[in-house]
């Protein structure tokens, strides 16, 4: 067994055209450069990764069908969706108060679909294979989070205030299970199973420019992240060692239980980066509406200027390593 860790994957990682664009967002708002992407364009680029990968996964379906793999990988997904924003909260709460602590931990539970989408882009570039089932996990894994953080600060923030205001459950299990995110993934994913290969083949050139538009999406992400850095000051040390070590330790419990149910190599990363990311989308927009008194300021910059950067650069690279010694 080799340990020497392989250099050339995290070169070949870094030096890939979509994560150099990130860093080009990055450099670009410290050089106070005009650069940047008009609004509404952000949110088509994600509709259109989130419809392309949930298209691809039905289409993987329509071929693999239903199986106690897929019961399996579903059953892990949800299991760590559960307990990570249980014990993240815990940690987290030593230094923070109970709304702030929920709404962190709550997208530490949850998934970014980016890092999932450029984990898929890894794999690709080293014609490794893996499932469009893991489409269906990642679509699993955006709702409990939200639940689980809500019940938290309903158990440990009401002691905190005293207060006996009743929770609006009905608006928080709508976002939690019915946002634009998981509508369009989970959409997409039906559409691929039921159109079968000719839906497949007929959307072939919208799929052909697909690192094209993961390129743009990163390079606004590399923007966004940068400018929202800055409110992390006065807790900077705690929140960036807190993610960093997190998203290792949960990689190595998702790389433990791939290994457990015997995921292939290129299923055990995607699932060991859907463990190991946090959401910056879905997650701080639910926690806005079912946390008021959470800072908004700690949950995106944390999950999109820290984590997602952490992933990307150095995570797939090291987890896929790992991976290749383990499995």
């Amino acid at each position: 067994m080799n340990f020497l860790f392989d250099m050339s994957m995290v070169t070949g990682n870094i030096l890939s055209p979509p994560v150099l664009f990130f860093f080009l967002g990055l450099i670009a708002v410290a050089l106070k450069s005009d650069l940047e992407i008009p609004q509404p364009l952000p949110k088509l680029f994600s509709l259109y990764l989130l419809m392309d990968i949930g298209l691809h996964g039905g289409h993987e379906l329509y071929h693999s069908g239903f199986s106690w793999e897929l019961v399996t990988v579903l059953g892990a997904c949800f299991l760590m969706a559960s307990i990570v924003p249980i014990y993240s909260f815990f940690i987290l709460k030593a230094r923070f108060g109970a709304a702030d602590a929920a709404a962190v931990a709550a997208t530490f539970g949850s998934i970014s679909a980016v890092t999932f989408i450029t984990g898929i882009s890894f794999l690709e570039s080293q014609e490794v294979a893996y499932k469009g089932y893991m489409v269906a996990g990642m679509a699993l894994m955006e709702s409990p989070a939200i639940i689980i953080g809500v019940l938290l600060y309903n158990i440990y923030g009401k002691k905190e205030q005293k207060t006996k205001k009743k929770t609006n459950w009905g608006h928080i299990l709508r976002d939690a299970f019915f946002n634009g995110s998981i509508m369009l993934l989970v959409g997409a994913l039906l559409i691929g199973i039921l159109s079968g290969d000719k839906g497949w083949h007929d959307f072939q050139p919208f799929d052909s420019i697909f690192k094209g538009m993961l390129c743009f999406y990163l390079l606004d992400n590399g923007i966004v992240a940068a400018r929202r850095l800055k409110a992390l000051r006065g807790n900077l040390g705690f929140l960036l060692s807190f993610s960093i070590l997190m998203p290792l330790f949960n990689a190595a419990l998702g790389i433990g239980i791939a290994y457990l149910i015997g995921l292939s190599k290129g299923n055990a990363l995607l699932f060991c980066l859907l463990t190991a990311s946090a959401s910056y989308i879905a997650v701080p927009a639910a926690m806005r509406l079912a946390i008021p008194k959470s800072n908004p300021a700690f949950t995106v910059p944390v999950a999109l200027g820290i984590v997602f950067p952490f992933n990307v650069i150095v995570g797939i690279p090291l987890y896929y390593y790992i991976i290749q010694q383990i499995l």
